[in-house]
């Protein structure tokens, strides 16, 4: 959610006859400016689509794939890293798990036992109960300011459609919402873009508050048509594959406007883009 412009409501009453005009015009002026970026001087980045990416989680950072997007892990990274790739001439997205807990990593004890729900699939990962907003809110927003102070440029939370899997809590697509929307406020607040991982089913109702989409394997379950409102909106769609071929997946891809590429599971440096 953008942060918008605030009008102060006294400011009219205190102004003499004669500024009346004056007053009205400054506050429409400000009225008119609904979602302002973090500042004139650090605009908030908004990647378009079909802007080509990288996306290593695992292994020794590469810096030498030719795209101007790099998708990198937030805590394995340094900020030596992240500057090393801006030198380059590259943007940085931080990936941070938000919807499950890890146990390697170093913030893990501060995670009560009582919002661990089931193993997510993932080694040493369970779910979190992401209906107690009042607990993981510090807790991501301390993942977030690392990102900024980092220097990322962008953000993207994994796991963002728990309320589609067994997680141990009741939860629902309104819980869904409520977490993610809090989540694209949290990066928002830190002057960061930040993106939505799948959780296809709620693009609708997400697409003005994320600036840019993560997806996995649409082609795989044909999915990647549902994904066209980030396209309409001017924002990037960064996709990859693991088991299709590229022969089965890029012309679609390139026809929706998406970002797509052929990666391994285990996300090292090798990708095969479209």
């Amino acid at each position: 959610m953008r942060v918008t412009a605030r009008t102060p409501a006294h400011r009219g009453s205190r102004c003499s006859a004669l500024l009346t005009v004056l007053c009205l015009l400054l506050l429409a002026g400000c009225a008119a400016d609904p979602a302002p970026n973090p500042g004139p001087d650090h605009p908030r980045w908004l990647p378009t689509p079909g802007t080509p990416w990288q996306w290593q989680l695992s292994g020794r950072l590469d810096p030498t794939a030719d795209v101007p997007v790099y998708d990198i892990d937030g805590f394995e990274n340094t900020a030596d890293d992240v500057a090393r790739l801006h030198r380059d001439g590259r943007k940085v997205i931080c990936y941070v798990n938000a919807g499950s807990w890890e146990d390697f990593r170093p913030d893990q004890a501060d995670y009560p036992v009582a919002v661990r729900g089931k193993p997510n699939g993932w080694r040493g990962e369970r779910w979190l109960d992401i209906r107690r907003l009042d607990v993981l809110r510090p807790l991501l927003e301390r993942r977030f300011d690392m990102c900024r102070d980092k220097g990322f440029d962008a953000i993207e939370p994994d796991l963002m459609d728990a309320y589609l899997n067994d997680t141990g809590f009741p939860l629902t697509a309104e819980h869904q919402l409520a977490f993610n929307r809090m989540l694209a406020r949290l990066a928002h607040q830190r002057g960061l873009s930040v993106g939505l991982k799948n959780d296809l089913p709620q693009i609708p109702q997400l697409v003005r508050d994320f600036d840019f989409a993560v997806n996995e394997e649409c082609a795989q379950y044909e999915e990647c048509a549902l994904l066209t409102p980030f396209i309409k909106a001017g924002k990037a769609v960064f996709h990859v594959e693991y088991a299709l071929p590229t022969g089965e997946f890029c012309a679609e891809a390139r026809r929706l406007g998406l970002s797509s590429m052929r990666k391994r599971l285990n996300l090292d440096p090798w990708r095969e883009p479209c």
